[in-house]
């Protein structure tokens, strides 16, 4: 069973659309390093997007700062 299982998990899809990728993850990485407190907002807005649409479990949002009452 498990390497059936592990075929099913490895099968392809369609890939998302990219307006509806860049919808919920933004374009607010782009340039940035990390270096500056604006570069850090632009990478909290990032995992807010991510987090909002339920990419990341509130496990992974809470390890980058989330709190429970923003994070789904």
């Amino acid at each position: 069973m498990i390497p059936v299982l592990m075929l099913v998990a490895c099968g392809t899809s369609q890939p998302a659309s990219v307006p509806g990728l860049r919808g919920v993850v933004g374009t607010d990485l782009v340039g940035a390093h990390g270096a500056s407190a604006i570069d850090q907002r632009k990478i909290d807005r990032t995992i807010v997007g991510l987090c909002a649409a339920d990419i990341w479990t509130k496990a992974e949002c809470r390890k980058h700062g989330g709190r429970d009452d923003v994070v789904r």
